[in-house]
């Protein structure tokens, strides 16, 4: 299955893919593979010592965003079809927005989180941006 969100399908196409509906584009938004990652690196970041925490967090968290970028292009491009922008767009906030309400990452550090919030944000980002059908096709 390619990751790239397909919109249109031609009839003369011989094995053409169907395009996404709604719960294939949820689950090519969200860059799972990243999200993965990012747990780990949480998980190993919280049972150190002796290590300024807060700051290694709000690193790694910038480095998954290029990554989610770099990452979603790379499993997105076809040749001779445009840039997939949107999804790009889309999966990198969504690496974002995952964070946000995983918890225990570099937003705890913020005076004003709570999780509640987070997993708020999770639901209705989730939920809102599979509704986006990307004009990139």
């Amino acid at each position: 299955m390619s990751r790239r969100i397909i919109t249109s399908e031609l009839q003369d196409a011989a094995g053409a893919a169907a395009p996404d509906a709604y719960f294939d584009r949820v689950v090519k938004y969200i860059p799972s593979d990243v999200v993965a990652a990012w747990t780990a690196a949480a998980g190993l970041i919280a049972g150190a010592q002796n290590i300024p925490k807060d700051t290694i967090l709000w690193i790694t968290f910038f480095v998954g965003l290029i990554l989610t970028a770099g990452w979603t292009y790379r499993q997105t491009t076809i040749p001779g079809k445009i840039t997939a922008v949107t999804q790009i767009l889309i999966a990198t906030g969504a690496f974002v927005v995952w964070v946000f309400a995983l918890g225990g990452g570099p937003f705890s550090s913020l005076a004003w989180y709570n999780p509640v919030y987070g997993s708020l944000l999770l639901i209705a980002y989730t939920l809102l941006v599979a509704l986006i059908v990307p004009g990139e096709s």
